[in-house]
C-alpha cells in the first residue's frame, strides 16, 4: 500500500512556548552632589539591583532601582566617605521575535546578562557624574497551538518512506572521517 493510499490526518495541539524575545543593552549617566568638595573619587560600586518586567505591546518594560556607591575622599585627602543615592530606572526591551498569536495569561520573564555596573565617575563642576550600563534579555511565554500531521496506521515500510529523504541527509554525516583524539587536551 503506497503513502497516498493512507488517510492522513491533522491534530492540533496548544502548549506553551516562548512567543517573543528580545535583548537590550544600555547606559545611562547618573549625577550625584556630593556633601563634600574637594574631593578625590577613590571608586564606584553598583548594589542592590531589584527589577520587575511586563509587556507592553511589542515590547517588555524593564523597571527598577539600583544604589550607587560612591567612595571619595576630602579635606585635602585627610577623610573619607561613602555617597549612597538610589537610582530608578525603565528600560524598554523591543521583541526582536513577537508571535502576536500566543492565547491566554502569558509569562514576562527579564533576566540580567549584564549587571549594572559602573564603567566611569567623574567630576564635573562640583558633582560626581556616574555611567552605568547594564543588559536585559526578555521573554514572553503563552499558550500556542501547533498542528501535527497523523496518520491511522503506520507500518514501518510507511516510515520508511515518508523518512527517506531525512535517512539520506544523515548518511552524509555517517561517512566522515572524525578522529575524536584530535579534540581532547
Amino acid at each position: 500500500m503506497s503513502s497516498t493510499d493512507k488517510e492522513m490526518q491533522c491534530r492540533e495541539i496548544v502548549t506553551k512556548a516562548v512567543c517573543g524575545k528580545g535583548r537590550k543593552y544600555s547606559t545611562a549617566a547618573h549625577t550625584v552632589t556630593p556633601s563634600h568638595h574637594s574631593l578625590t573619587i577613590l571608586g564606584c560600586w553598583v548594589i542592590n539591583h531589584v527589577y520587575k518586567a511586563v509587556q507592553i505591546g511589542e515590547a517588555v518594560e524593564v523597571s527598577g532601582s539600583y544604589e550607587v556607591n560612591i567612595w571619595y575622599s576630602y579635606n585635602n585627602n585627610t577623610e573619607t566617605t561613602v555617597q549612597k543615592e538610589t537610582i530608578k530606572f525603565v528600560d524598554t526591551v523591543p521583541l526582536s521575535y513577537y508571535d502576536s498569536n500566543c492565547r491566554g495569561d502569558v509569562e514576562v520573564t527579564a533576566r540580567v546578562t549584564q549587571d549594572p555596573h559602573c564603567v566611569e565617575a567623574k567630576l564635573t563642576g562640583g558633582k560626581i557624574v556616574v555611567t552605568v550600563e547594564r543588559e536585559y534579555s526578555v521573554e514572553v511565554v503563552g499558550e500556542t497551538k501547533l498542528c501535527v500531521v497523523i496518520c491511522d496506521s503506520c507500518d514501518d515500510d510507511y516510515k520508511e518512506e515518508l523518512y527517506a529523504d531525512t535517512f539520506d541527509d544523515l548518511d552524509e554525516f555517517t561517512d566522515l572521517d572524525l578522529e575524536p583524539d584530535k579534540f581532547i587536551d
